[in-house]
């Protein structure tokens, strides 16, 4: 009997009906939408962390910066030689290679803090800046950026590690003209390549290092830098005059890589003359639920450290992909919990209004004995379908509009600061140290929305919410109505 009664009121009513049910979809849709496209800004946040953190890393341990001295030099300085009046026109080529913002760790302190409690590995690396200049010097002699002439030339870009600009000598009788290009290297440690620098890339080409290359003059670089500059697997690559063979190629599993090449730790070492010496120590936790206590501990019994979490690097993240964020978690959230309320009021209403209209129908029923749970029961069931159906239209509204922003992939551009510890993540692959940071960090991400079982379970359990609030006004409703109400209506 309720069964029957129940198609035959809904098919009655089905514009009342599709109304609520409509009503209850678009917040419900709004829902899903909403929560998939935060879904995709954790993940596009996460894919920026992880090309720069590092797969299976869940802090890193850098040197705490200290402040400048007084004798601390302004920038690279660069040695060419200089030739005689009737020289003809030199190519000449210098490279500055230096640590990551001169903050380096003793390669000792790897050891110490994988020692430390909570921590299940650590792995050190070595970052590196490398400024190449190569100078074109016609007839005359050199002097020095400084006006010191002398045997030999020196010039510098701008003052600044990695910087696209340069300060060209002066040349007494002649000219000079500069080309400065610079990339970042990183030095892995060849043991253990599960964390670190090249950890968060695949190789696509060739082959990656293997544990008897720890001191080998061999090479991997990213998949954007060999196709800037022509190489390939076999190429030779020289920095400062040494040589190395590029065994692979790597490409990252996200976004663009923030270090173009990748040596061996010992010959990174050798490069920048820091024999033992690291600028990152990668660290992965036992329990990634105790991640903040093994940060303080290792704060504690490590001086003159920082350690950066993902949770603090995600703070410094801004750009199009923050703002998005910011929008979907907060406008977005509160704009969902009001278009829900308004939703679900207007189905108690409408519900109430149709009860109301039903007076004579319900005191008919009354009067021939039905109680008034039967017919609150009556009421609540027609709602719930009403409920129903408008979170299956929701569901389906919101998928379609999760698919379209997948489809779509708008491009969101993420920016990684500054954590204001000793380079933070900065002390990571391809960081390009304090004055470089925000351009050679600066990713872009596309923008996906993906749907979890999670969210249809929350749109389902929203559904049989709003039918069970619009079911208990309309039941209160009809509760109150009296066999006199239906004989009165008929008057």
């Amino acid at each position: 009997m309720f069964g029957i009664y129940l198609k035959r009121e809904l098919g009655r009513r089905k514009k009342a009906a599709l109304v609520i049910a409509l009503g209850l979809a678009l917040g419900i849709a709004l829902v899903i939408t909403v929560n998939s496209v935060s879904a995709g800004m954790t993940q596009a946040q996460d894919k920026v962390l992880q090309s720069l953190y590092g797969l299976g890393t869940d802090m890193t341990v850098t040197k705490a910066r200290t402040a400048p001295t007084a004798n601390s030099s302004g920038g690279p300085r660069f040695e060419f030689d200089a030739k005689g009046e009737d020289d003809d026109d030199t190519e000449q080529s210098s490279d500055r290679v230096s640590t990551q913002g001169g903050q380096a760790l003793k390669a000792a302190l790897v050891t110490q803090v994988a020692d430390q409690k909570g921590v299940a590995a650590a792995v050190g690396a070595l970052t590196l800046n490398v400024t190449k200049v190569d100078g074109s010097f016609t007839q005359g002699k050199a002097q020095s950026s400084s006006g010191t002439s002398g045997n030999s030339g020196q010039g510098g870009p701008g003052g600044g590690s990695g910087g696209g600009s340069t300060a060209a000598p002066q040349v007494q009788g002649g000219g000079a003209s500069f080309d400065v290009n610079s990339y970042s290297v990183a030095g892995v440690d060849v043991t253990n390549q599960d964390l670190g620098p090249l950890a968060s890339s695949k190789i696509s080409s060739g082959v990656t290092f293997t544990s008897a290359q720890a001191n080998a003059k061999v090479a991997v670089v990213s998949k954007s830098y060999a196709k800037e500059n022509s190489y390939k697997v076999g190429s030779t690559l020289t920095i400062s005059s040494t040589k190395y063979k590029i065994i692979g190629i790597a490409t990252p599993d996200s976004s663009d890589s923030t270090t173009d090449v990748y040596l061996p730790l010992k010959q990174a070492q050798t490069l920048a003359d820091a024999a033992n010496q690291v600028t990152t120590i990668y660290v992965k936790a036992t329990d990634s639920q105790q991640i903040d206590t093994v940060k303080a501990t290792i704060q504690k019994n490590i001086s003159g450290t920082t350690v950066t979490t993902s949770a603090d690097l995600a703070e410094t993240v801004s750009g199009s992909l923050s703002t998005a964020s910011n929008l979907a978690t907060s406008v977005g959230k509160w704009l969902s919990i009001a278009v829900l309320v308004a939703a679900f009021l207007v189905a108690a209403l409408l519900t109430s209004s149709a009860v109301s209209r039903r007076v004579r129908e319900f005191g008919t029923l009354k009067a021939l004995g039905w109680p008034s749970r039967r017919v609150t029961r009556q009421v609540v069931g027609e709602s719930m379908v009403n409920g129903l159906l408008g979170g299956a239209l929701g569901i389906g509204l919101g998928l379609a509009a999760a698919y379209t922003v997948t489809a779509i992939s708008p491009k969101l551009t993420a920016e990684l600061g500054s954590t204001g510890g000793g380079g933070g993540m900065g002390g990571g692959p391809g960081g390009g140290g304090p004055g470089q940071q925000s351009a050679s960090n600066t990713m872009e991400i596309a923008l996906s929305a993906p749907v979890s079982v999670t969210t249809i379970a929350l749109a389902v359990g929203l559904a049989v919410a709003g039918g069970l609030i619009a079911g208990a006004m309309g039941g209160w409703r009809a509760s109150r109505m009296r066999p006199a109400d239906a004989l009165r209506s008929v008057s």
